[in-house]
């Protein structure tokens, strides 16, 4: 089978997609992990790190603030404490990584000294007035281009203090932001959030001895914080439930399929996905191994549409995947309020309805909302990813999904590497019809 063009991806339907497999660290709890090795006193070690570019920049970008890494892959130990953090010298360049960019400006705005942050020409995109509010609010200077402060952003530290903040949008990246500032702010930090985004921040700053009290109620979370010395943790990083998604629905949809895939954090508001996928009648089993870890194990199945609030899914970041799913269903499948799509790595709202059109089925945008149109065929196809990996990962399942062994060409695969480097390797192994 041909690749294609450099940096596109050939797939043909066809076949079905059985194995056991594994998937990289989790990107979330990675990027978390060596920020908050670099602020602890003393030597954290790191087992199951991501691979990914975006995860790597993390790293690079310690390192350049005066951590000390040491060791290579997925096995890391970070010597790290705020004596040895100062502001770098030259500038940062984050790549694609909107979390990267996010949560390090938080960290800086901490630091003496002025951090310039930079990225790519998508990241270059990306509005981060979302985090400069709040920490201008806080006593930092952030300063971007434009109304919404697009990067490069360069961020001065200050006196910080700590603000009693709503995020006016369900973001994690906002809220992990304002409580790595608050780490070194006078006075009490507060962050409250009408939807409860993913935790990891809140209990990964609870593991390593900050301050922080965390009270879930009808309203919402309220994450509340005071100025901590973190103490070095060992943190072992399972598997990315947000990768195990395109596996999850890639069994669900193609005939005589079986996936299991090992060891994935299954923290509740990381796992909406699955929640959404039992409601459309997917056959999928989970087998707690650890506290928030396990294995999942789904199975071809018949679904039906549903109607899927963003609040179920917060970041978003399954909507692609979803949405392929929603394809194979019967009747129509209503995402809900989900604009916020617009802002990702690219307009992932316009470019899932063009990855459905793309595969033979029909989608439109009515405002903020997606609905995708089920009992579609899968048939072959080609989608340009325009440097977006989730966006390129869920079109490679939906052209496997396909019975054509017409091949389908995904170009902008490159993008792929950002968070999962390897994921065309696992697919040939799955369905043995796939290949670089």
């Amino acid at each position: 089978m041909s690749t294609g063009q450099p940096g596109s991806f050939t797939v043909g339907g066809g076949r079905p997609l059985t194995g056991s497999i594994t998937v990289p660290g989790d990107k979330s709890i990675s990027h978390r992990a060596l920020l908050l090795a670099a602020l602890a006193d003393g030597t954290s070690s790191i087992t199951g790190l991501s691979l990914g570019d975006d995860v790597t920049r993390t790293r690079m970008a310690i390192a350049a603030m005066g951590a000390t890494i040491e060791g290579e892959g997925t096995s890391v130990e970070v010597h790290g404490g705020r004596a040895r953090l100062a502001a770098p010298v030259g500038v940062i360049d984050l790549g694609n990584s909107g979390t990267g960019m996010r949560l390090i400006a938080g960290m800086a705005a901490t630091l003496p000294g002025k951090t310039t942050l930079t990225g790519d020409s998508s990241l270059c995109t990306r509005p981060m007035d979302r985090v400069a509010l709040p920490l201008a609010r806080m006593g930092a200077s952030v300063v971007g281009q434009g109304e919404r402060c697009l990067p490069p952003l360069s961020i001065t530290g200050g006196e910080l203090r700590g603000i009693d903040y709503t995020t006016p949008m369900a973001s994690a990246q906002v809220k992990g932001a304002v409580l790595l500032a608050g780490l070194d702010a006078d006075g009490e930090t507060v962050v409250r959030e009408s939807v409860t985004t993913r935790a990891h921040t809140e209990e990964m700053l609870d593991a390593a001895g900050a301050a922080i009290s965390v009270d879930d109620g009808p309203d919402g979370r309220v994450v509340r914080l005071r100025r901590s010395v973190l103490q070095p943790v060992d943190w072992a990083i399972p598997g990315d439930p947000s990768q195990a998604a395109f596996w999850v629905v890639g069994a669900i949809v193609t005939p005589d399929s079986r996936i299991t895939v090992r060891h994935i954090h299954l923290g509740p508001e990381r796992i909406g996905f699955l929640r959404v996928l039992g409601r459309m009648g997917a056959r999928i089993e989970v087998t707690e191994s650890g506290p928030d870890t396990g294995d999942v194990t789904a199975s071809s199945a018949s679904l039906v549409g549903t109607v899927i609030e963003a609040a179920e899914i917060p970041s978003l970041d399954e909507v692609p995947i979803l949405a392929v799913a929603a394809m194979a269903g019967r009747g129509s499948t209503r995402f809900r309020d989900v604009g916020e799509l617009r802002v990702k790595e690219s307009d992932r709202l316009a470019g899932t309805a063009a990855l459905v059109a793309s595969f033979g089925g029909r989608a439109t945008i009515e405002g903020n909302d997606l609905v995708v149109e089920g009992d579609s065929a899968f048939l072959p196809g080609s989608l340009d990813a325009h440097g977006d990996h989730r966006m390129a990962m869920a079109a490679a399942v939906a052209a496997a999904a396909g019975a054509s062994r017409e091949p389908s060409t995904i170009t902008g695969w490159e993008a792929v590497a950002t968070s999962y480097p390897g994921f065309d390797t696992t697919l040939a192994a799955l369905s043995d019809r796939s290949e670089r």
